[in-house]
């Protein structure tokens, strides 16, 4: 995620008022020092860092705090708060109930419009039943109408073009028309970018908007640039009327000082970030699950989204009562493994489970595996993967399947090791506590045997 880094600057901060019965000025003090640094190192604008600071000192110092009852989770609440507020406060709303919704996409070159064009078209043939229309207006450079023809066909949706000759505005035109004849929805015009802002790039968007009259027109942002992508929010938003930004490149290694920043400065709301590189990979900008990423509270809402998007409930009951009931295979594990990969890396998905941030900075998440487990199971016999006592048994069986899937008999030993301590984990799950299990995940796993070698210092070889 864009804030990785922050995130575990931010957490460090309020760590210092986390548990303490009461709160004096100079804690807070400390704990705002640590969190005007950290922000600063994510090249969030200046003035924003201040009127937050400000913000934060001014609530956190009031009396109903420092008197109160459990004050650190006051504080806490606190910086949660203002953190969300910082971000845009509330859902930008993505509205498409129009009878044919019209998005522009605007942005300079290289910052990812052409495929947020084909990612947006994705999601709202998903989630909003449309019938989108591509519309390829960059003139300018034929790679990017070719570029957009073959995400079109990914998608299988269609790209209205009509080469590098013709007047951006007039394609605009004639793509009204031809939606309309052919019933298209939803239309996503994909405009030109430049190097760099200037006085024709300007005029020319102000010439289709003024003959598309869009239900959306979004500012498409790299968050790699950083502070940079403000400049270029605040330039396109005095000139514009924007709706709204898409975030790219927010599952990058940046800093994420741009979305700390946009609203503040430039008064652009987020409304969708770029999460990957597939079509797929777009998602809505909310807040308030931000904020509680960045202090490691998890984000259960958007998981839910995601395994809900994935998984059918049917597909779900029928795992959880195999692997409660003592039946779970191999066969289950490989489909269990295929829902996952639906649903993105394994690591971005554990970063929304409450309280999982801290095993994940001491525990290597390695995305490569997955391949490796599907190969060792599609080397077993259907007998095997039914019966997974077989392989556990028989030195041979594994043998024979870590030399038909080309990997070693260590890594089936591994496999085995990890499908004998899932089971274990439901079966821990089954007899606690449901707020135990969000208070704390690392309760679930199942405790690893300690195994000391031999000779000076043997308590320091562990697994």
């Amino acid at each position: 995620m864009a804030f990785d880094s922050l995130a575990s600057k931010l957490q460090m901060a309020v760590r210092r008022v986390t548990g303490k019965g009461r709160l004096s000025e100079k804690d807070i003090e400390g704990m705002l020092r640590e969190i005007r640094l950290s922000l600063l190192e994510a090249d969030v604008n200046l003035n924003v860092v201040k009127h937050f600071s400000a913000k934060i000192k001014e609530e956190a110092l009031g009396a109903h705090i420092l008197k109160g009852l459990n004050p650190s989770q006051q504080v806490i609440k606190v910086v949660k708060d203002n953190l969300t507020e910082m971000l845009g406060g509330s859902e930008t709303p993505f509205v498409t109930d129009t009878k044919t919704t019209r998005v522009i996409l605007s942005g300079l070159q290289g910052s990812g419009k052409t495929t947020s064009a084909a990612k947006l078209a994705s999601f709202m043939a998903k989630h909003h039943a449309k019938t989108p229309l591509l519309v390829a207006l960059d003139v300018y450079r034929p790679a990017a109408i070719d570029q957009l023809k073959t995400l079109g066909e990914d998608l299988n949706v269609p790209v209205y073009e009509e080469g590098t000759d013709v007047d951006p505005v007039i394609i605009a035109k004639n793509a009204l028309k031809y939606a309309d004849k052919h019933g298209h929805d939803a239309l996503i015009f994909d405009t030109a970018g430049r190097l760099h802002i200037d006085e024709s790039m300007i005029d020319e968007i102000k010439a289709i908007h003024q003959t598309v009259n869009p239900t959306h027109a979004f500012l498409v942002l790299d968050a790699m640039t950083g502070q940079d992508a403000v400049n270029v929010a605040k330039h396109f938003a005095d000139h514009l009327t924007l709706t709204g930004a898409v975030l790219t490149k927010f599952d990058g290694d940046t800093r994420g000082g741009a979305a700390l920043s946009l609203r503040h400065v430039a008064a652009v709301p987020i409304v969708f970030m770029g999460v990957g590189e597939k079509t797929s990979d777009l998602e809505k900008f909310y807040p308030e699950r931000i904020a509680e990423r960045i202090l490691g509270m998890g984000d259960v809402l958007t998981l839910v989204d995601k395994v809900s998007e994935n998984v059918s409930e049917a597909d779900m009951m029928n795992m959880m009562e195999k692997m409660t009931s003592g039946h779970y295979n191999f066969d289950d594990f490989y489909k269990q493994l295929k829902m996952i990969k639906r649903m993105g890396s394994i690591g971005g998905l554990m970063k929304l489970i409450p309280g999982m941030n801290k095993m994940l900075n001491s525990a290597n998440v390695d995305e490569s595996r997955l391949a490796s487990i599907e190969a060792l199971i599609q080397s077993m016999t259907k007998k095997e993967r039914k019966d997974p006592g077989l392989i556990k048994k028989s030195a041979n069986r594994r043998r024979r399947v870590a030399h038909g899937s080309g990997r070693s008999v260590a890594d089936l030993n591994r496999l085995i090791t990890s499908f004998d301590q899932q089971m274990q984990m439901v079966k821990r799950m089954g007899s606690m506590d449901p707020s135990a299990m969000a208070q704390n995940p690392g309760a679930m796993m199942p405790k690893q045997k300690v195994k000391k070698g031999k000779g000076k210092n043997r308590g320091g070889f562990r697994f």
